[in-house]
Formats: C-alpha cells, sequence, structure tokens
C-alpha cells in the first residue's frame, strides 16, 4: 500500500483487516489529486475507476460501494448498485464494506471473535439520526463484543457548526453539551469524535479507538471544508 494509508491502531482479531486511504497513490489531477475512488465528485471517470483498480489490488473483493445520504439505513448485502445507505455489515469471509469520506467520520467496526465486520459514514447528520446505533444493531453481536475505530474526520479545532446542530445533540442528550464550544461569533465548535463516542456507549459500545487525525489541518486527507471541489477517503474493511 502506498505508505501514508492509514492502518488502524486497535486490537482487531487477526482475521480482520482495514485500512483508510489517503491523498496519495493515484492518479487523478487536482482538485481530486490524487487517489480520489469516489465516482460522484465530478472527476474524471477513467481517473477513478484506475484508483478504484489500485484499491482493489490490495482487497479480496470488491468493495460494497454506497449511495451515502446521510441517514442511518444499513446495507447488509451485495447489490447490483450501490444501495442507499450510510453503513455496512458483513458476516462473510472475503467481503469488503467500505465508506467514503472528506470530513465526516468514518467508523469500522469488528467483534472480538472476528465473525462479523462493518463500516459507517457519520457526519453530524448521521450522528444525530443514529447511524452508529443502527450499525451496531445490524451486527447482531452483543455490543459490549464490539471493537470500533474512529478514522480522520475534520477535527474540534476547525468544525464550525450553528446553534441549531448543537441544539439537535444537546435536546435529546444533555451529556453533548461537553462536545461544543462556543466561538466569538456565536456559532460553535463541534467535537464529532466526541459525539461519537457518547452515541457509541449509549448503544453499549465502550471499545473505541482512534479519533486523533483532522482531515482540514492535515494536508495528507481531502476536506470539503477546506476545498469544496474535492475527492473522498475510502475506509475499507474485511475478514478472512
Amino acid at each position: 500500500m502506498p505508505p501514508d494509508w492509514i492502518t488502524p491502531d486497535w486490537p482487531a482479531p487477526a482475521n480482520v483487516h482495514a485500512f483508510m486511504t489517503t491523498r496519495a497513490g493515484g492518479v487523478s489531477q487536482a482538485p481530486f489529486a490524487s487517489f480520489n475512488p469516489a465516482s460522484h465528485v465530478d472527476d474524471d471517470p477513467a481517473a477513478v475507476a484506475e484508483n478504484r483498480r489500485r484499491l482493489r489490488q490490495w482487497l479480496p473483493a470488491e468493495p460494497l460501494w454506497l449511495n451515502q445520504v446521510h441517514g442511518r439505513e444499513v446495507a447488509c448485502a451485495v447489490a447490483s448498485s450501490p444501495p442507499i445507505a450510510d453503513a455496512g455489515v458483513a458476516f462473510h469471509p472475503g467481503e469488503v464494506r467500505a465508506v467514503l469520506t472528506a470530513d465526516c467520520l468514518p467508523v469500522l467496526f469488528c467483534d472480538e471473535a472476528g465473525t462479523v465486520v462493518a463500516a459507517a459514514h457519520a457526519g453530524w447528520r448521521g450522528l444525530r439520526n443514529g447511524v452508529l446505533e443502527a450499525t451496531v444493531a445490524a451486527m447482531r453481536v452483543p455490543p459490549e463484543r464490539l471493537l470500533a475505530w474512529l478514522g480522520a474526520a475534520i477535527g474540534p479545532a476547525a468544525f464550525e457548526i450553528g446553534p441549531e446542530v448543537r441544539e439537535a445533540f444537546v435536546s435529546r442528550n444533555s451529556a453533548a453539551e461537553s462536545a461544543f464550544t462556543l466561538t466569538p461569533n456565536g456559532k460553535y465548535l463541534a467535537d464529532l469524535y466526541a459525539l461519537a463516542r457518547l452515541r457509541l456507549a449509549g448503544a453499549g459500545v465502550t471499545q473505541v479507538w482512534g479519533g486523533d487525525l483532522c482531515t482540514y489541518s492535515d494536508p495528507r486527507f481531502f476536506s470539503y471544508r477546506r476545498e469544496p471541489r474535492t475527492g473522498r477517503m475510502a475506509s475499507v474493511i474485511w475478514r478472512d
């Protein structure tokens, strides 16, 4: 793999494999340079196809690509076209699940026994809508036996949102207040990682790793906030 692609630092079983791509290792031209596997951002389709071909060489099968809509639907079966969903679960060896992000939070899951894996796309709307809880439920494993890894997302020093976003979380759980910091202009800085940990804990998942990479400040990553016309990173997971 390209040397700066990210391998999760988590105690997953030996038969579980996962990584997150960066901007490096592809053929796309600016502003998508260079490894953009997303087909919905107006990149050259031939470049996207080549990037996906390069990704595929590190995988046992083609990923189940999703039509992500910031919802809570979870896809569990291979489809002829990308299903409308923001998470995917795999119960069988060699099935690859993937999400595409550029500031939103990718969350990878597995169980302690290595029998099931999942990938979820969790921006603030997905977190509010319950995509992580829906993913945990779809994995059909007691949540205390699940492991989660939080991939690169926009960090708490860069993610400015309006008071309505804060209210969407705090109105449901007052503990979410700690994930928001008021700014001098009356807006808030939001900590996606803290919100995800809170939602995971509420679903019974306490074995959580990652959460220390900022897409906005780290030039290795695409960032929609930094460059609205940009590519996406892929976070993928599968089991033997």
